[in-house]
């Protein structure tokens, strides 16, 4: 089944003065969502951002980038998100992953522990969230977490809860994304706990057709149609121009990859409008990728996307 596009912004830091009017703008040019990550310093809280964001728009989804499961409890985190939907009338789309900035935990004194045992909390954090999203009470037994009758997160209807998102780039990692999430985020491996000259290479196209797969697989194996699942991209440089050889050569020389594997990267979207446009439509058609969320900090980018890529795909 092949999904409408969608496109989002992710937006860490909105001004201090005017940012009603910015998710507003945001809203009113056709992005779908608004995403917030969750990493420590000079940005945002996420959820008191994705909370103000949700009360001043009446369409826009808005939902974590994910939110890191050792920075919050699972019953916070899925308090958090509970809450969320209901301000937004049903618009939460509530991200959470492993961590994986091993410079958040250095800084906050959080143990950073190896990663399977952070996936293995993500997965038991994942099932508590569901449970108190759809039950009166929940109790759970898990190697990590143990729950003992606690109430349902918020007065739900449980037909109507948070859709998850998880987003990853390692197999065992989008594993889980596959068998658990209705949202899969497809990123490149971040297993040194942060970004490397290596990092962008891991998208390389052929990379990518080998971790959908690996989601797609988790999800044939858990008994789930794979159809459920929206596929979801990040992407961090934006360049609508009718002559990017030379963005795509100074790409290139930085991640490692060739001029041809950066024009069809999911972490970059470079070249003419209707270039950008046709490359969406043939990853769409190869990868499932449907949701493609860019970076927000810029307004003027933020509009000018909008008009030459957002207006002509959203929907369709």
């Amino acid at each position: 089944m092949q999904r409408p596009f969608r496109f989002g912004i992710q937006l860490s830091t909105p001004p201090n003065q005017g940012w009603t009017e910015r998710f507003q703008q945001i809203e009113a040019l056709g992005y779908s969502g608004l995403f917030c990550p969750d990493h420590f310093g000079t940005q945002w809280d996420p959820i008191a951002l994705l909370a103000a964001a949700a009360a001043v728009t009446e369409k826009l989804h808005v939902g974590s980038l994910v939110c890191d499961v050792d920075y919050r409890h699972p019953v916070i985190h899925a308090k958090a998100a509970a809450t969320l939907h209901l301000i937004s009338g049903g618009r939460c789309e509530f991200g959470l992953g492993a961590g994986w900035m091993q410079s958040d935990y250095d800084q906050s004194g959080i143990a950073y522990d190896r990663p399977g045992i952070r996936i293995e909390r993500l997965e038991e954090a994942l099932e508590i969230a569901r449970r108190m999203w759809t039950q009166e009470t929940t109790s759970f037994e898990g190697k990590h977490y143990q729950i003992r009758d606690i109430a349902q997160a918020a007065p739900l209807d449980p037909e109507d809860v948070p859709r998850i998102l998880v987003g990853g780039g390692g197999r065992r990692l989008l594993g889980v994304a596959g068998r658990l999430a209705d949202i899969v985020g497809i990123n490149p491996s971040l297993h040194e706990g942060r970004v490397t000259p290596d990092t962008a290479a891991d998208l390389a196209p052929e990379k990518v057709l080998e971790k959908i797969e690996w989601v797609l697989s988790a999800a044939e194996g858990a008994g789930r149609d794979p159809n459920q699942i929206e596929f979801n991209s990040l992407v961090f440089v934006v360049a609508i121009t009718d002559e990017p050889a030379g963005i795509r050569a100074a790409l290139a020389k930085t991640s490692g990859m060739t001029e041809t594997q950066v024009a069809d990267c999911p972490l970059f979207l470079t070249g003419s409008a209707n270039e950008i446009r046709d490359r969406l439509q043939a990853r769409r058609e190869k990868t499932g990728i449907s949701y493609v969320v860019v970076q927000g900090g810029d307004p003027n980018q933020v509009e000018a996307f909008a008009e030459a890529v957002v207006a002509p795909l959203a929907g369709q």
